[in-house]
């Protein structure tokens, strides 16, 4: 080693940050450090394998085995991990071993600060997740050397040498051969991962399934070689993905998943599959149990592993699976895709887009009987992933009747947590009904006491409640179902069947008086101001006039948080109603009384906050308290 060569330089502010949090903070995660140096080496295998077959070969030793090497020396306290990856050149070492990414470290920082710290589980996620697993080693490490030689015929051979306290050394190596070794010096009370016995079982819990064979040195058992150190392979090394299912059990499904995605809870759903035509591919695909499973996590970090024929080619690849799946964790590995195509050209292939028809078709499909052989599970995913799907329905046209099937709706024919089918709906419609009828709003209990819900309580019709903020953005891309219409019952031009509506009735002088009083106090808040032909419990409702855009779209722009013109709709009125009753009483007694566009506006107002389209609640108290003044007074 020329020494008179080595430099010695500064970590960054955030690495020591980082370095200072895995040192003394995670003591309950120390294993994790070697789950996040095996990872490394085995990224390092594929990327020479990649490497190796698009430069035909021309590589340093191309003949030497691929593979991942663990040696411990109990007297001496280390730990050694060799692989014969990629390699590192110096300037190599200086970029990835030196610094990370501002933005990982600064999210890594952030997101520990917001972590219980004795909660193992999230902060053993949370390692992996924004590049800084190398330096989890510092959690063991009295100190860290690592020499590497470059896959490049050319290159020189280099180490990196710290202790995490604040800087590293970096120069140049006599290795001779390609990839890296890592030599870790303990501290004492990491003393424990220089036993074989354990390095086996954090390799067989965190590592098994990593796609290279992993060697540890032990004391050789066989009666010829007894006392001698041998080299044992100690992980499955196994492409689970293409196992057949039937020979994979619900421990394995869960070993791999849990190493796959750092999450510590059992999937809740399994699809494993292989397809034959008219592409070949293997995929083993997961639904986690939660939505929130990866901490922290970016609204684009999401994608699913591909490898061609068992060489990983690209960490979450987002053209497998459309955005609305992004939940959806898993391998997919392809026979026919060309081994030395570029990582920047894969997505640009016609495989790919089969792939994807293919996989959407399975996810939707298993989805399905998911529903029909789990309730109690699918309504767990329901509660967790719902939204996603909704997302899809508005968004992707061409696979919206894959999906349509798994939404689920309160309705007034459920009760508590219960919902329905659009497909239930329908098997529940009378013979006489030829639409879906649904009401918006911002909560069940909220749409429930909706006025416009008189008429079809009244006649036993079904209304589903749409009540999730993604509703309003699913129904931009539903509007039918099964040939029947989906319609918003607070539409003006709602054709009910014919026998159940309203007689007409003359109209009483003093309401035509009221009508046109609250129209001209009103202006131009109000398209128009007229009885209500359905109101039966209700003193008004709000509804669209004809041609005019659903009440979803403001909704959707109130959500987003975006300003909206309160749209101008038809207010209908219940003359049979006291509140209505006693309005037109008033304005019969005294048109000019002060207080009778205080209760037209409150009245009004009160429909926009039932619609969920108020602009700003706020606005209403001074007029509530003037009017709980008066009533007060006259108490």
């Amino acid at each position: 080693m020329a020494e008179a060569q080595a430099q010695n330089i500064e970590f960054k502010a955030e690495i020591k940050q980082v370095l200072d949090i895995l040192i003394h903070s995670l003591y309950s995660e120390q294993e994790i450090f070697l789950r996040e140096l095996i990872s490394n080496a085995s990224d390092a295998l594929n990327r020479f394998k990649i490497e190796s077959l698009k430069s035909n070969n021309q590589v340093l030793d191309p003949a030497v085995p691929l593979g991942v090497w663990i040696s411990t020396d109990k007297d001496a306290g280390t730990l050694t991990i060799k692989d014969t990856g990629i390699g590192m050149t110096q300037e190599d070492m200086v970029q990835y071993l030196g610094t990370i990414a501002h933005s990982g470290a600064k999210n890594f920082i952030e997101a520990m600060k917001e972590l219980n710290k004795g909660d193992t589980k999230t902060t053993t996620d949370v390692i992996g997740q924004f590049g800084v697993g190398f330096y989890s080693v510092f959690m063991v490490a009295e100190e860290v050397t690592v020499t590497s030689r470059s896959y490049q015929p050319e290159a020189e051979a280099a180490y990196w040498k710290s202790s995490g306290e604040g800087s590293f050394e970096v120069g140049p190596s006599d290795k001779a051969d390609r990839g890296t070794v890592i030599e870790i010096k303990l501290k004492e009370d990491a003393k424990d991962y220089a036993e074989t016995y354990r390095i086996r079982q954090i390799v067989k819990e965190h590592s098994d399934f990593v796609a290279f064979p992993i060697y540890l040195e032990e004391e050789s058992h066989e009666e010829d070689k007894k006392g001698e150190k041998v080299f044992n392979q100690i992980n499955a090394q196994t492409a689970l993905w293409r196992e057949r299912s039937s020979d994979v059990d619900a421990e394995k499904y869960k070993s791999f998943y849990q190493q796959l995605t750092f999450d510590f809870q059992d999937p809740l759903k399994t699809i494993h599959f292989q397809a034959e035509m008219p592409i070949q591919f293997y995929a083993l695909l997961f639904i986690p149990s939660r939505r929130d499973y990866k901490m922290f996590q970016k609204q684009d970090d999401y994608g699913l592993k591909l490898y061609a024929r068992k060489v990983l080619i690209k960490e979450d690849f987002k053209d497998l699976l459309p955005p609305y799946l992004r939940f959806v964790e898993g391998v997919v590995d392809s026979e026919d895709l060309p081994l030395n195509v570029s990582r920047e050209m894969v997505q640009n292939t016609p495989m790919i887009a089969r792939i994807k028809k293919a996989l959407i078709g399975r996810v939707s499909t298993e989805l399905e009987r998911f529903a029909k052989d789990d309730e109690a599970g699918f309504k767990t995913f329901y509660k967790e992933f719902g939204q996603f799907l909704k997302e899809g329905i508005a968004s992707d046209k061409e696979n919206t009747e894959k999906f349509l099937d798994l939404l689920r709706f309160a309705s007034t024919a459920t009760e508590g947590e219960d919902l329905t089918s659009l497909n239930d709906y329908v098997s529940r419609m009378k013979e006489d009904q030829k639409d879906i009828y649904y009401v918006l709003g911002d909560d069940a209990k909220v749409v429930a006491r909706s006025s416009h819900l008189d008429y079809f309580r009244k006649n036993d019709l079904e209304v589903l409640y749409l009540t999730d903020p993604m509703d309003n953005f699913m129904l931009m891309g539903l509007s039918e179902y099964n040939g029947k219409q989906l319609k918003n019952i607070d539409d003006a031009e709602l054709e009910l069947p014919e026998d159940e509506k309203k007689i007409e009735t003359p109209k009483d002088e003093g309401f035509i008086s009221l009508t046109a009083y609250i129209k001209e106090t009103l202006g131009d808040k109000v398209e128009d101001v007229r009885e209500s032909k359905i109101l039966t419990d209700s003193a008004a409702r709000l509804v669209n006039p004809g041609g005019m855009g659903n009440t979803s779209f403001y909704r959707a722009q109130r959500l987003m948080g975006q300003d909206f013109q309160v749209p101008k709709k038809i207010l209908e009125l219940n003359p049979g109603h006291e509140v209505v009753k006693d309005l037109s009483a008033r304005l019969k007694a005294n048109d000019q009384d002060p207080l009778l566009p205080v209760f037209v506006e409150q009245l009004y107002e009160n429909e926009l906050l039932a619609e969920g389209i108020h602009p700003n609640p706020a606005e209403m108290i001074p007029r509530l308290q003037k009017l709980m003044t008066e009533a007060l007074r006259k108490s």
